[in-house]
């Protein structure tokens, strides 16, 4: 089996590259002098765009995503991204190559099937109100939907772009959620776990669950959003016991999370449920996209302080690693406001570990 020895989240400006990468997107276009290929060149620490110039443009009728290459090329930067000139490229069978699959499909680090039984058992234990509990395992033991879940990412390219995105995603979601439900009181913490778990159920059928990670022809023409919320209706119509006015409400939840109409949401939020769900959701995005964008280079376990990431398109800014609070900085008690009218004589502990000597109430 081939090894690959270069990916796409250790590239730098300036290196040459030779090595396999799967096409996750290819475009033929037009320059004055002469056509060129726009392509997406994907292993599973991410893609980056490549271009294929005239003459050699030429050698190529027909790519497409999903096809694998045998490449050679400069890395180099445009406006703030890294992109790679290619000077020679061959299209190779996978399987003639002995290529190892698991070096060009992102995926959770997490198994997906892992992923949803921590969800499976995260609602077991917050539910209480049969018919959610009754409404969730029936939506997550269909078994196109749970096949489907199982491989979907999470979005096409900017956070949880990964087989068992959508899963990771979904669990960050509603941990964040629950947190916050626990912290505002009168928050409805059930309905916002079921919102949680079903916002984003049309992601797994939006997008195709390969390489390319492109959009289905339902994806491009109704959205996940309004996608969801179809998949979520037979489910609800059987639900006899569901409130009308708590399936309407699920439904806002459903429909809003996107927050602002420019942001593609049918409906803004209008309840606290659907703002903490439409925060949540963001604040989940942001993070992994973050996360992302500071990964360690492979191999390496700790992130390096001090670095900064490439330019972030979808967050328009570079992103920091700053140093981190040493764990064993300090391994006194921790620092509590002192009751008023209990002084204790002699000298704390506290202030015994940080060395200064306090006086007696007597003294």
């Amino acid at each position: 089996m081939r090894n690959k020895k270069n990916y796409v989240r250790d590239f730098a400006e300036g290196q040459s590259i030779s090595d396999v990468f799967a096409l996750s997107q290819t475009q033929r276009k037009e320059a004055k002098n002469g056509p060129y290929w726009q392509l997406s060149l994907t292993d599973r620490t991410g893609s980056i765009e490549a271009r294929i110039w005239f003459p050699q443009s030429q050698q190529f009728d027909n790519l497409k995503p999903e096809q694998f290459v045998a490449v050679s090329g400069q890395v180099s930067s445009f406006k703030d991204q890294l992109q790679m000139n290619i000077t020679d490229m061959q299209v190779i069978d996978p399987v003639e190559a002995g290529l190892n699959m698991a070096d060009f499909l992102p995926s959770s680090t997490i198994p997906p099937q892992e992923l949803l039984h921590e969800v499976e058992a995260f609602l077991a234990a917050e539910l209480t109100f049969r018919p959610w509990a009754a409404l969730c395992k029936n939506v997550l033991g269909d078994k196109r939907i749970r096949d489907a879940l199982l491989s979907a990412p999470g979005a096409k390219a900017i956070h949880h772009a990964y087989a068992g995105g959508l899963l990771e995603h979904t669990l960050g979601i509603m941990r964040i959620c629950k947190a916050l439900a626990e912290l505002y009181p009168g928050v409805d913490k059930e309905i916002l776990l079921v919102a949680a778990l079903l916002h984003d159920l049309g992601k797994a059928f939006e997008l195709s669950h390969g390489m390319s990670r492109e959009y289905t022809d339902e994806g491009r023409l109704i959205g996940h959003i309004l996608m969801g919320l179809e998949e979520v209706e037979p489910f609800l119509r059987k639900a006899k016991d569901l409130p009308k006015e708590l399936v309407m409400h699920l439904k806002h939840l459903i429909i809003s999370h996107h927050g602002e109409l420019e942001f593609g949401s049918p409906r803004r939020p209008k309840t606290v449920e659907a703002f903490i769900l439409h925060y949540a959701d963001n604040l989940d995005a942001k993070i992994n996209t973050i996360r992302a964008a500071l990964a360690a280079p492979e191999g390496e376990e700790d992130l390096e302080t001090g670095r900064w990431s490439e330019y972030q398109r979808s967050l328009s800014r570079y992103v920091f690693q700053p140093m981190r609070t040493p764990a064993d900085s300090f391994d006194g008690p921790s620092i509590r406001t002192p009751r008023k009218n209990t002084p204790k004589a002699g000298a704390s502990p506290l202030l015994k570990a940080m060395g200064i000597n306090q006086p007696s109430r007597n003294s």
